[in-house]
Parts: C-alpha cells; structure tokens; sequence
C-alpha cells in the first residue's frame, strides 16, 4: 500500500471511530424506535447477539467486558443492568452446570433488530449515491479488512 493510501485510510478510520464513539447511532435507535434502554446496555445486547468467537464457547460476561474493552467489574454492572432490563438473560451453561452463560430475551431481540434497522438506514443514506456494485464491492473489502485486523 502507498503512504498515501495508507494515511487516507488511517485518517479515515480515526473520524469513522471518533463518529462510532459518541455514540451517533446507538442514540439514534434509541431515539427512532423510542427504546426505554441506555447505549451501555445497547452495547451489551449488541455483543450478546453477536455470539462467541469460537464454535462451544458460550457467551460470558468476560467475553462482553473484553468486547466493550472495559474491565471485568465494569462488564459486570453493565450486564447485569441489561438483566435488570429485561433484553438478556443468565443461563446455566450446558457444558458446566456451575457456570452461566448469557442469551437475547425476546425483548433484548427486538432492540437489537430496530438497532440493526437504523444502522443500516444511516449506512445506505450514506451510500445513497452508490452503484450496487460499488456497494457489494465495499462490503467485501470492508469484510476482508476487519478479518485480517482482527486476525
């Protein structure tokens, strides 16, 4: 990649990251589908939908706090407020009986699909003036990218 490039995307990344963390879209499905539920509690419900990294892992509170990227107590408190609200539930683990792992209420379902839906209205009203073509090819290098970051 040419130094170039590699400064646009980095530029570009950093104001696509600063955007994510105020917050924008998390506020604005609240807001649009009028969810009685705070961004923390989104974030939570967002990870849980998300489902573990690895086939048999289940999804654990340390799993959330590693993904929000905040320490254990504080995954803690932010999971057990979203218990408290009704949108996740603690199960017992199938595997160890003595552990819990953590599932969608119904309800935590449908904050994630009215989520899902505003994302995707503010993401095609940002590429409203693309061809299908530049989108699916978007999606696949956008895809790509985030495998080789993540991997």
């Amino acid at each position: 990649m040419t130094d170039e490039a590699l400064h646009a995307v980095e530029r570009n990344m950093v104001k696509l990251r600063r955007g994510m963390s105020r917050q924008r879209l998390g506020r604005a499905a609240i807001r649009d589908h009028n969810l009685p539920v705070d961004v923390q509690v989104l974030h939570v419900v967002d990870v849980v939908d998300e489902g573990p990294d690895e086939p048999g892992q289940e999804m654990s509170v340390g799993l959330v706090a590693t993904r929000l990227g905040v320490d254990a107590s504080r995954g803690s408190r932010i999971v057990a407020e979203a218990v408290k609200s009704g949108y996740v539930r603690r199960v017992a683990s199938q595997a160890d009986g003595r552990r819990i792992h953590l599932e969608l209420t119904p309800a935590g379902r449908s904050v994630v699909e009215a989520t899902r839906r505003t994302r995707q209205e503010h993401f095609a009203k940002a590429m409203r003036d693309w061809t299908d073509a530049e989108r699916a090819e978007f999606a696949r290098l956008l895809g790509r990218f985030v495998g080789a970051y993540e991997g």
